[in-house]
C-alpha cells in the first residue's frame, strides 16, 4: 500500500527537473498526478506538449495514473483547467505542488521591466492562480488538502543578480505564511520548499561534474515534498524547508533582541541605540559573498 494511495496531485512545471522528480515519486507512492508544463525554454519563451506528455508516459509505463495539461500558470483559465483536469480524470484534488518557474537573471542596474515582470508573473502570480482554484476545490470537498509552494534561498536570504527572482520567491513565502493560518480551520496545510538541485534552471550555476549530478540530483529533494503530502504531515503547516541533496533543514525565524529598556521610559537617543546595535554586529550572520551574474 502506497503512502499516497487514493490521493490526486497537480504538479506545475513537471516536464523536467524538480517537477518531474516530484511527479514521478508522488505517482510511485500511489497518487494520481496531473502533469502541467508549458514546455517552454528556461526563460519562459516558447511552448511544447512533449515535455508533459513524456512524463505522463513514464508514469503510466511504471503502472501509475497521470494526465497532462499544457497551459501557462500565468493564465487564469489555464490554472482553472488544471484543477478541472484533476477532477475530470480522477474525481478530486488533494495536493498542489507549485513548482513552475523561469529565470531571467541580471544585475539590478541592467534589469529591464520585461525581465522583472516575466519572473514575477510566473512565480508569484502563477502560484496565486493555481492555488486560488485548488483552494476552492479543496474547500468544496471539505476534506483538507496539501499545498507546497516553491521558494528559494534567493528570496529567503538573497542572491546577487536575482532581484526579480528573489522578490518573487520572497512573495511566495509570504503568501504561504498567510494561507497556512487561513487553512488551519479547513485542514489545508501550506508549506514552502526552498530547493537546491541540478536541473535545467541551475545548469550554469553549478559546476558540471558527475559528483555534482549525483549529489544534487532532483530526486533527492522530492522525498521531503512527498512526505509533506502524507497523512503523517497533517499538522505540519506554515514551515519553510530548505532541501539540498540529502539534507533537509527547517528554516526558522529567530529574533535576537539588540537593545531593550523599560518601555515606559523615554525613547532611545539616536546615539544610544546606535551604540547598542553596533555592539551586537560582530555576532550577526554574515552576508553571502556576492557573485557576478
Amino acid at each position: 500500500m502506497g503512502l499516497l494511495d487514493g490521493k490526486v496531485a497537480i504538479v506545475t512545471g513537471a516536464g523536467g527537473g524538480l517537477g518531474r522528480a516530484h511527479a514521478m515519486l508522488l505517482a510511485q507512492l500511489g497518487a494520481s498526478v496531473v502533469v502541467n508544463d508549458l514546455g517552454g525554454s528556461r526563460d519562459g519563451t516558447g511552448s511544447s506538449n512533449s515535455m508533459a506528455d513524456t512524463v505522463v508516459e513514464e508514469i503510466r509505463a511504471a503502472g501509475g495514473h497521470a494526465a497532462a495539461t499544457y497551459g501557462s500558470v500565468t493564465d487564469d483559465a489555464a490554472a482553472a483547467a488544471m484543477i478541472q483536469c484533476a477532477v475530470d480524470n480522477f474525481g478530486r484534488l488533494d495536493i498542489l505542488i507549485n513548482n513552475a518557474g523561469i529565470l531571467r537573471d541580471r544585475s539590478f542596474k541592467n534589469m529591464t521591466d520585461g525581465e522583472w515582470d516575466a519572473v514575477i508573473d510566473v512565480h508569484l502570480r502563477g502560484s496565486y492562480l493555481a492555488t486560488k482554484h485548488a483552494w476552492q476545490q479543496m474547500l468544496t470537498q471539505g476534506e483538507g488538502g496539501r499545498i507546497i509552494m516553491t521558494s528559494s534561498t534567493s528570496g529567503l536570504i538573497g542572491n546577487f543578480g536575482q532581484a526579480n527572482y528573489g522578490a518573487a520567491k520572497a512573495g511566495v513565502a509570504g503568501f504561504m505564511r498567510v494561507l497556512a493560518l487561513e487553512g488551519m480551520k479547513y485542514g489545508i496545510t501550506v508549506n514552502v520548499l526552498a530547493p537546491a538541485a541540478l536541473s535545467r534552471m541551475t545548469e550554469d550555476l553549478m559546476p558540471e561534474s558527475e559528483e555534482t549530478a549525483v549529489r544534487m540530483a532532483p530526486e533527492k529533494v522530492s522525498p521531503t515534498v512527498a512526505w509533506l503530502c502524507t497523512d503523517a504531515a497533517a499538522k505540519v503547516t506554515g514551515r519553510q524547508f530548505c532541501v539540498s541533496g540529502n539534507r533537509t533543514t527547517l528554516l526558522s525565524w529567530q529574533y535576537d533582541v539588540l537593545a531593550e529598556k523599560d518601555s515606559m521610559s523615554e525613547p532611545w537617543t539616536v546615539e544610544a541605540i546606535g551604540e547598542q546595535i553596533e555592539a551586537s554586529m560582530d555576532n550577526w550572520p554574515k552576508l553571502l559573498k556576492p557573485m557576478e551574474v
